[in-house]
């Protein structure tokens, strides 16, 4: 499918971002791996956004009672300080801390551009804006409406902004780092383990990372067709199963691998002061 396009100002015709199954697919066709944030996380973060702002107004109410001025002086106070609550202060806040507010840093979320982007003033503005209506004067009831219609979850205000919020927040994906297996510690010891060829090496990796997802008759077939091809790059070859012997293998090419880097950034660092010092008598400029 191609990317839509739109036209800027100059009649130059540009592609933006589009929405997908995946996530957001830019117009160079390019898919950011991103998950749009739900409706419902949406609107605790807008909850909370509210709550701080009924807090605001409410001291804000005080404070102008508290200074004993006349109903007319007191009236423009509070038409003063509800737009600067509930328009002004969004909007600022949202600009300078791109696209977050209390309420999206307590769930993890960000407003961002359709391209994926950075959202700015006028995003931040439009958003504000149009969340007087579909927020504050329907108790939140249309950004509601319209986030559970749309494919994803935007509110109105990010229809017409060009904007959406996505999560940013996501648990750290699970180590399946494993060390050398106990029953081949002493081979270990003494074993020559070259490094595998980088086609080999991945396939080993991509049956260790779906292991548990094989019945175990492709399980063996497979662990015994890499076995195989392994052996070749390892002197002596144990006596052990192959999946055993896979996994001896790649633990011990991996904690050999890591030394080395270890040891050429220590001699990097030690060799840091020669390579950037000056000559002896070279003047400095």
């Amino acid at each position: 499918m191609a990317s839509p396009t739109a036209a800027t100002p100059s009649g130059t015709a540009v592609r933006v971002a589009r929405f997908d199954a995946d996530g957001v697919l830019t117009g160079e066709a390019v898919s950011l791996d991103v998950r749009p944030a739900s409706v419902l996380m949406r609107a605790g973060g807008a909850a909370i956004d509210v709550l701080v702002s009924i807090v605001l107004i409410l001291g804000l109410l005080w404070l102008v009672s508290s200074l004993g001025v006349d109903e007319a002086a007191l009236r423009a106070a509070m038409v003063a300080g509800i737009v600067t609550v509930i328009v002004i202060v969004p909007t600022a806040v949202e600009t300078a801390a791109h696209g977050k507010s209390l309420g999206k840093l307590a769930l993890g979320l960000r407003v961002v551009r359709d391209d994926g982007g950075a959202s700015g003033f006028r995003h931040a503005f439009i958003r504000a804006l149009v969340g007087v209506v579909e927020i504050y004067m329907t108790f939140g009831g249309l950004a509601l409406l319209v986030g559970f219609l749309n494919p994803s979850s935007k509110r109105l205000g990010d229809i017409l902004a060009g904007t959406h919020s996505q999560v940013e927040r996501v648990p750290a994906p699970p180590s399946n780092a494993f060390g050398v297996p106990v029953p081949l510690a002493a081979w270990a010891t003494t074993a020559d383990v070259a490094r595998l060829p980088d086609p080999l090496a991945r396939r080993v990796a991509s049956f260790f990372a779906n292991v548990e997802h094989l019945v175990p008759s492709s399980r063996a077939r497979v662990a015994a067709s890499l076995a195989a091809e392994v052996a070749p790059y390892v002197s002596p070859v144990p006596a052990a199963p192959p999946e055993l012997f896979l996994a001896g293998v790649t633990a011990l090419r991996r904690e050999r691998d890591a030394a080395a880097l270890e040891l050429e950034q220590a001699r990097m660092d030690a060799l840091a002061p020669v390579l950037t010092s000056r000559p002896t008598g070279f003047p400095e400029r």
